[in-house]
């Protein structure tokens, strides 16, 4: 046996703690883990997506910009070219008429920060608009550029340098000349690049982003700001090394003293200026970044929120759970118990519930002392019956052998009646068949002593229980103080059924009859109370002279047989 015991021992404790409950704050917790981890996660990918777009819609705006940049100062670059084209045709150039030259000119540039000059063949300048007429020629300070024109043949723009004359940062846009008597010659523009700061802030870039124009040789020739880290006009652009950079119709990334940065990059084949716009790399994900703050805040609060709430919601079911614990104790010790008004719909269903099965039990322990009171009272009744029915067959037999048969016979018509209940149950006892059952017992010989006289009326089992009940008492009682105690007693009953009622009258005449006391016993209880009580009956007594009258008026609704117990 000690061997045998040891696996089952095993098999519990083993299975055990799979089966060990769980607070129901750790389902609320994990239901709300379940619905918020998915919802962070898909937030956390649409604010990526999102910071992907704006990204891109950044790129669009700010190449965009720097294309629309370049192309301006690329229009105005044109402006001066075709300026000088149609001066090298002027009568006073060709004729070498340089006061009647200047003169023009001078008027024409008045008010402008732009000036024309021209350069000889050794590269001074024999006119300037910038200075007086007749000024002592000056080599020009930008030398490569010209000697660049003579040579092409073309036009040349100059990068960023520092005037001769003016000692200004300016640019210069030079048109070589070979007619006239002055030839050959190079005709010049010389703009100051304080001019190019409208252009590049014509198109309105985003806060924190700065643009910059740089020469072939690296060389700021104009900023729109000088807090962009790159340097100041006339300085070396120090985010790149300009040679390297290519236009780019996305943004690209810079690195410079372990920064990154982001920019346009766009170069212009005309000037072969380079338009640089860009900004820190931090810049253009500080939204993502305070996104993520935000969704990481808000999460936080959420979360403390949800516990907050699971924690209430823990308490409000842990407060209603050992409600329905101290209910389930009080109907397990048979005390009634009243229903809650319990926060939570479902529980205070089942404490609804629990009321209900209270009630019903304390009904259930009712009828069963009833009953068993009942059972006591029959079994003291039967055994007067049965020393009563001894009585009456002894009186009426002439031998023991007839007294014997006799006796049995009644004895068994006293089982008869619970035998019909049990045959007759489904489609409704019938009431005579009912009333004959329980009186049949107590019957003297002489079946004239009684009369039943009444319609065929069935009754559904609960009807006929508590009528066969009734009318056993009543036989019972007769037998003891009424028409059965003396051979010359009699018994009529009848019924009829009036509309919606059934009257059931219990008629007993007696000579000799002596009324009852006042005192209600057992039996007069179970009359009164029963019939009345579960049928709804209306219950009379009435004392006569020659003895006892009971009239019953019962709703046809509370012994119809098509109704069950329950609805009954």
């Amino acid at each position: 046996m000690a061997a045998s015991a040891t696996p089952v021992a095993a098999t519990v404790t083993a299975s055990g703690p799979d089966r060990r409950p769980r607070p129901i704050a750790v389902y609320l917790f994990v239901l709300a883990l379940v619905a918020l981890v998915p919802a962070f996660a898909f937030s956390a990918v649409l604010l990526q997506r999102n910071s992907e777009a704006q990204e891109r819609v950044v790129e669009t705006l700010i190449t965009g910009s720097a294309r629309s940049i370049m192309q301006t100062v690329d229009r105005e670059v044109v402006a001066n070219i075709s300026t000088l084209k149609v001066l090298a045709t002027t009568e006073s150039l060709l004729n070498g008429d340089l006061a009647a030259f200047y003169g023009r000119v001078k008027t024409a540039l008045a008010g402008t920060s732009t000036y024309v000059y021209a350069l000889d063949a050794n590269y001074y300048s024999i006119v300037s608009t910038r200075g007086e007429f007749g000024a002592p020629p000056v080599l020009s300070g930008d030398i490569p550029s010209a000697r660049k024109a003579f040579e092409s043949r073309d036009v040349v723009v100059s990068g960023l340098v520092v005037g001769a004359a003016s000692g200004a940062k300016v640019f210069n846009v030079l048109f070589p000349v070979f007619e006239g008597k002055l030839a050959p010659l190079v005709l010049g523009i010389s703009r100051d690049v304080a001019s190019l700061e409208s252009a590049l802030l014509s198109d309105k870039l985003p806060d924190g982003w700065n643009v910059a124009m740089v020469d072939s040789a690296g060389t700021i020739i104009a900023a729109s700001s000088a807090e962009g880290n790159a340097g100041k006009t006339g300085e070396h652009f120090a985010l790149a090394d300009v040679a390297t950079l290519d236009s780019s119709f996305r943004l690209v990334t810079l690195k410079a003293d372990g920064q990154l940065y982001r920019a346009a990059i766009r170069q212009s084949l005309l000037t072969g200026w380079t338009l640089i716009a860009w900004a820190p790399a931090s810049l253009i994900s500080q939204p993502l970044v305070d996104a993520v703050w935000s969704l990481a805040v808000g999460g936080l609060l959420l979360a403390a929120i949800v516990v907050l709430v699971v924690y209430w919601v823990t308490l409000q079911i842990g407060r209603s759970v050992r409600g329905l614990e101290a209910d389930a104790k009080r109907l397990g010790t048979g005390q009634p118990v009243t229903a809650r008004d319990y926060p939570i719909s479902e529980i205070a269903t089942v404490s609804a519930a629990i009321e209900e099965a209270s009630r019903r039990r304390q009904q259930a322990e009712t009828e069963v002392r009833f009953l068993m009171r009942e059972l006591a009272h029959r079994s003291k009744n039967q055994m007067t019956v049965i020393a009563a029915m001894a009585k009456q067959t002894a009186r009426g037999a002439d031998s023991v052998p007839e007294f014997v048969q006799a006796f049995e016979k009644r004895i068994f018509g006293l089982a008869r009646s619970t035998d019909l209940l049990l045959a007759n149950g489904v489609v409704g006892v019938d009431l005579r068949e009912l009333v004959t059952s329980q009186i049949d017992p107590f019957c003297p010989a002489d079946s004239g002593r009684l009369t039943l006289d009444g319609p065929s009326i069935r009754l559904n089992t609960k009807a006929a229980q508590i009528l066969g009940m009734a009318a056993h008492e009543l036989a019972t009682n007769a037998v003891k103080y009424g028409a059965f105690q003396t051979d010359s007693g009699r018994l009529e009953i009848t019924w009829r059924r009036d509309l919606d009622v059934l009257h059931f009258d219990w008629r007993e005449t007696a000579q000799n009859f002596t009324a009852p006391s006042d005192r209600r016993g057992f039996g007069t209880a179970v009359l009164e109370n029963m019939v009345g009580r579960s049928l709804g009956a209306t219950v009379e007594r009435i004392v006569h002279p020659d003895g006892l009258e009971w009239r019953f008026e019962i709703p046809a609704s509370a012994i119809d047989p098509n109704r069950g117990p329950e609805e009954a």
